[in-house]
């Protein structure tokens, strides 16, 4: 990882890295890059990929479309309401 990979890099990542910083972030870089060498000496033979780290199953329900039976619990911290909906302040001028 030379400097103008650091640079290169963060160019690309949108990263502003002040000059006298490029030497720590190459090193920084180096350690990220020998972590994921490391990752890639795990034996995962015969492990079958996750889709989650629970071993839970979701419980479906149907999917019904309803009002939630609770206008007026919503409606109780509404700040303004009116005629069982939410009030809010006139914005657009004539």
């Amino acid at each position: 990882m030379d400097e103008q990979t650091v640079k290169r890099i963060a160019f690309l990542s949108r990263l502003k890295i002040d000059e006298d910083k490029i030497a720590a972030t190459q090193d920084e870089f180096k350690k990220i890059i020998d972590w994921i060498n490391l990752l890639q000496e795990v034996d995962t033979q015969g492990v079958e990929p996750m889709i989650s780290v629970n071993r839970n199953n979701l419980v479906l329900r149907k999917d019904e479309v309803t009002d939630g039976n609770a206008a007026d619990e919503v409606l109780a911290n509404a700040p303004m309401k009116e005629y069982g909906y939410f009030a809010v302040p006139k914005v657009v001028e004539q």
